[in-house]
């Protein structure tokens, strides 16, 4: 086999092994993105977290 194609029976190789890989890391950014927006809700659910919101929209209102 010649060194040409050795290399690319390795590299079509190597994308093969890799595929699936992306879509893999989709979905953990996706999970993390979907904890990171329920940590949120919860934080801004909070009545101290929304009185300090409410004022600073008020306090932006009346300038």
């Amino acid at each position: 086999m010649s060194m040409l194609r050795r290399f690319l029976h390795s590299r079509s190789a190597a994308l093969r092994a890799e595929r699936g890989s992306a879509t893999a890391e989709y979905a953990v950014a996706t999970m993390a993105a979907v904890g990171f927006a329920g940590l949120l809700v919860v934080i801004l659910r909070g009545d101290e977290v929304r009185g300090i919101l409410t004022d600073l929209v008020r306090d932006a209102l009346t300038l």
